[in-house]
């Protein structure tokens, strides 16, 4: 009997002694009143867990933190941890980081959930340097820690950091845990390391769905939309049944390439698949489609949308914008309030561009006031901008600058959208005074910003001002396509041939833009057999030859009447189908001005198809529009 009891007494024993290993209390120094007062403890937790679910605001988690501390529970491992990611939750990283400094020789996963939750608030400076406090005062490193320092790495943007982290996990032997591997392909994608992220990918033993998914993502961020389909294809062959997570990476992909042929393909898939599809899926298939000028695809897609939320909405009006039906996108906005749908910042700017392309100033302004009725702001990078591409687009100009000043004058891109339209519309002054304003207020010069200001100089011939334009670029380090292609058209028509091609031979790899720029400042400044031969250099480049850089070329032939070169041209222009019919450039723009057909009609009077012209002029009628005396679009 006596040899049974003790047995027992053992038995609870043990079961103690695990107890106090997992509240983080000394076996050496642990009595059996400890372990049995810890296991109280934590019994006695365990029943106040549900209150932090119940915490709605700040301060009832207050009140429930003053109760742990009268209560003396404050002091255990799972209360404190649990406060400090309630705190964080709540928004309120300080009194986490209070919380944890209070507690005694954290353990890992204390330091683990602190690293986590300034993750959480993008505080990523702050989660490495924590993270090298871990190393210094934890007793040892679990696997739990290291996908939130990772997410610090990349969020912080320092790959040297993030190196060491990946030593560090090779070190502890944690490289083949998924979690870690997962996040690492995070890391290596998001700071655009695509051979590293693919290295680890390659040596991940076991590759489930999410490791595929991530690599996936991975190229399509970057712009390898090509890589990532081949990488969609070798899933294919894995036979694993995938999920709309994978399956919207890869029409994000589709989107980037715009082919209708691969778009529908893809499509098919997920039709004979039966991928489970969700309301983000059909969005995509619709910016897919609407990205390969398929606008009957994405309609019909939205149409037989299950449920539709503003997102779906949104979609579409930018899939009729994107196709120039402006009209079309406006309906489904009204379309949309009428069905109590509530629009946000996205949707508004996504009618304004609508408004903006028919030039309709009164919806305009309604759309605008509906905006701030509903609490949105301006004073953002994103509504300022399009506010005064509105206003310019309605030939508003003055309208321009007071919405300029309206949406703040510390907004950047609203700077350089109307620093742009100025351009646009040949007011190169006015464009010019307005960059040297915004250089005057301290703003933080862009790409853009140069970029628009050195096309103003080249168009009004102030060379001193460009040079000084181009030299604070390299000093800032702010060069790129944008401002080279810039410079170069900008010393061209000064008369600086030798400046332009030096600028363009630098270029490593020339775009059909920097191409156009280089031949049409030559042909600009007289340099027409320059451009001509430039104009064979590309073609026997194999690059792209845009129309663009057809028309400075047949211009540069006209100059030196080089009949043969010129006929040579019009016949590539022919064979590569790059000359429209006069009237799908005209009659297409539906914006209701006469001036396209009295324009077209005079064309068909001087070559002398009447027939066409009266033809021509019945439309018009019909239509019920009538040319007003003195009157151009133009």
């Amino acid at each position: 009997m006596r040899e049974s009891i003790l047995s027992v007494v053992a038995q609870i024993t043990n079961h103690y002694w695990q107890l106090a290993r997992a509240s983080n209390f000394s076996i050496s120094s642990c009595t059996i009143d400890n372990v049995v007062s810890a296991y109280e403890q934590r019994s006695r937790m365990t029943r106040y867990m549900p209150l932090f679910r119940s915490c709605k605001t700040l301060r009832q988690l207050n009140e429930l933190h003053a109760h742990l501390l009268v209560t003396d529970l404050f002091n255990t491992a799972q209360a404190s941890t649990k406060l400090i990611e309630s705190y964080a939750q709540m928004g309120s990283i300080k009194s986490s980081t209070h919380v944890f400094e209070t507690y005694q020789n954290p353990d890992s996963f204390m330091w683990g959930v602190l690293i986590k939750c300034h993750v959480w608030s993008h505080a990523f400076e702050e989660a490495i340097s924590l993270y090298n406090r871990m190393l210094c005062n934890a007793a040892q490193i679990t696997n739990f820690v290291f996908p939130s320092v990772l997410r610090a790495c990349a969020g912080f943007g320092d790959m040297l950091i993030g190196a060491k982290v990946h030593g560090r996990i090779i070190k502890c032997g944690f490289d083949n845990d998924p979690f870690i591997e997962t996040s690492l392909l995070g890391l290596y994608g998001e700071l655009g390391c695509l051979t590293d992220a693919r290295k680890v990918f390659d040596d991940i033993p076991v590759r489930d769905l999410v490791s595929w998914s991530s690599i996936i993502s991975c190229y399509v961020d970057k712009g390898e939309a090509n890589e990532a389909l081949e990488m969609f294809r070798l899933l294919v062959h894995e036979r694993v049944k995938l999920d709309w997570v994978v399956m919207l990476s890869v029409t994000e992909a589709c989107s980037k390439l715009g082919i209708l042929k691969l778009a529908k393909s893809i499509h098919g898939y997920i039709v004979r698949r039966r991928v489970d599809t969700c309301e983000a899926l059909d969005n995509s298939l619709i910016e897919m489609y609407s990205s390969c000028d398929d606008l009957f695809s994405a309609e019909r897609i939205f149409v037989n949308m299950a449920n539709r939320t503003f997102i779906s909405w949104t979609s579409m009006i930018y899939c009729y914008n994107r196709s120039d039906q402006f009209k079309e996108a406006f309906e489904i906005f009204v379309k949309m309030l009428e069905l109590k749908v509530e629009p946000n910042v996205i949707t508004i700017m996504g009618v304004l561009k609508s408004c903006s392309g028919l030039s309709w100033l009164r919806e305009g302004k309604l759309i605008h006031c509906y905006a701030l009725k509903k609490g949105m702001t301006f004073q953002d990078d994103c509504l300022g901008p399009v506010l005064i591409e509105l206003y310019a687009g309605c030939g508003k100009l003055g309208y321009c600058e007071k919405a300029l000043h309206a949406t703040g004058e510390r907004n950047v891109v609203s700077w350089n959208t109307l620093i742009s339209i100025n351009v646009r519309q040949g007011l190169f002054e006015e464009a010019l005074v307005l960059f040297v304003q915004m250089r005057k207020r301290g703003l933080m010069l862009d790409v853009f910003s140069l970029s628009s200001a050195i096309s103003a100089c080249g168009n009004v011939g102030s060379l001193q001002l460009g040079r000084q334009i181009h030299g604070y670029a390299i000093k800032r380090c702010i060069l790129g396509e944008f401002v080279e292609n810039a410079l170069i058209g900008m010393y061209s028509r000064c008369g600086f041939s030798d400046s332009a091609c030096m600028i363009f031979n630098d270029i490593k790899q020339k775009s059909s833009v920097a191409w156009n720029s280089i031949i049409s400042g030559f042909v600009h400044s007289g340099n027409s057999l320059e451009a001509i031969h430039l104009v064979d250099q590309m073609y026997l480049n194999c690059h792209k030859i845009t129309d663009v850089v057809f028309l400075s070329a047949i211009q540069a032939c006209a100059d030196m009447v080089y009949l043969e070169k010129g006929k040579w041209l019009h016949h590539k222009l022919i064979i590569m189908d790059m000359i429209p019919g006069i009237e799908k450039d005209i009659l297409k723009r539906r914006t209701g001005d006469t001036g396209h057909y009295s324009l077209l009609s005079n064309i068909y009077a001087e070559i002398g198809n009447w027939a066409a012209r009266e033809k021509t002029r019945g439309i018009m009628e019909r239509s019920g529009h009538k040319k007003v005396p003195g009157y151009s679009a133009i």
